[in-house]
């Protein structure tokens, strides 16, 4: 099954990695994960079914104090500091530096990723969350995402970046600008290869955005895709997404693979659906994003934040533990809706 804000996907049909599928026929649910894979679910049944409240006990979730990191705050510091390194020798501007989040679930064939889906409705609202369950194909992934990779309406694709977080507005620095504007200049170039000639525009720019606990800087990017373009040229147009890579997108993916110890998956990935006899589909960047690792019986998540000559390692530390409080606190079970810590 698949579900996306007010939509419920049932009746699973075919499964296939051949993104041409996009642009048949039916209703996709999407996965792309971070390194590439790609599995596209066609489903017979789609309806308006609300998110449900949370069914007690439906969800049991790692421990607090179980989780891991694929970066510790050591580790993590170093690596700001060569990115440093890599931005004062003119190999990048920016580079987005990630760690892989881990527990053991208490029971992990019991584990339905629809029912922590639930608990982040109530407890972490997002514009973009969703669930696909799909374990026959390793697919088990529940998000919260605030951020749109690429929205399609026939031939218009818009993308909408975030760059700059903070607790509040106040909390924005200079360099968070700085560092949307320039992931900005990348989406542009990115949907300039596959969108007709002078069509890509910035309707918006650093717009301040309220999410649960934070606040992000959004902008926005559109353009007309040209003529014969389809989902495939999409994909190999803009993947991965820029706003969890860097500039340019080739430096910042060769310095990503020599510092992240763990690879990323569903997260920094992109996870959504696509109606193909519309014509329109709906792709989130997989951020705030849980997904279960069957055959290590844990669930994993993912967090990170942008790397400039501007940034203080223990500030982009902060800034990775900022984005994932509160949600690791929804999936432990340590969080409630009116924002108090509940004990286990």
């Amino acid at each position: 099954m698949a579900r996306f804000g007010g939509l419920v996907a049932t009746d699973l049909r075919d499964v296939t990695r051949d993104p041409e599928a996009l642009d048949s026929r039916g209703f996709w649910a999407v996965s792309a994960d971070f390194e590439g894979r790609l599995t596209c679910a066609r489903f017979g049944e789609v309806r308006q079914d609300p998110v449900p409240a949370p069914v007690p006990g439906a969800w049991r979730g790692p421990a607090a104090g179980d989780w891991t990191s694929s970066l510790d705050r050591a580790a993590y510091t170093e690596g700001v500091r060569r990115i440093r390194a890599h931005i004062a020798r003119g190999e990048v501007y920016q580079a987005n530096l990630c760690r892989v989040l881990s527990a053991p679930l208490p029971d992990p064939s019991g584990a339905d990723v629809d029912a922590l889906t639930a608990l982040l409705a109530r407890g972490n609202p997002a514009p973009y969350a969703g669930t696909i369950r799909l374990p026959a194909h390793g697919v088990e992934i529940a998000t919260a995402s605030p951020e749109l990779y690429l929205r399609r309406d026939r031939e218009v694709v818009t993308s909408g970046p975030i760059k700059g977080t903070g607790r509040t507005a106040e909390d924005l620095l200079e360099k968070d600008h700085a560092e949307n504007v320039m992931i900005v200049d990348l989406v542009r170039n990115d949907l300039g290869r596959v969108c007709a000639t002078g069509s890509v525009s910035v309707p918006e720019l650093c717009a301040v955005e309220a999410h649960p606990g934070l606040v992000h800087l959004v902008s926005t990017v559109r353009g007309e895709l040209a003529e014969g373009a389809g989902w495939r040229g999409l994909l190999d147009a803009t993947f991965p997404p820029g706003s969890v890579t860097g500039a340019p997108k080739s430096s910042a993916l060769r310095i990503i693979e020599a510092l992240e110890t763990a690879p990323r998956g569903p997260y920094c990935g992109g996870v959504g659906w696509v109606d193909a006899d519309r014509r329109t589909g709906e792709l989130a960047v997989g951020i705030r994003t849980f997904w279960i690792d069957r055959a290590e019986g844990v669930l994993r998540f993912g967090t990170g934040a942008g790397i400039t000559w501007g940034s203080d390692p223990e500030r982009e530390w902060a800034e990775t533990e900022l984005k994932a409080e509160r949600l690791l606190a929804v999936a432990s079970g340590t969080y409630e809706a009116s924002g108090k810590a509940i004990s286990r």
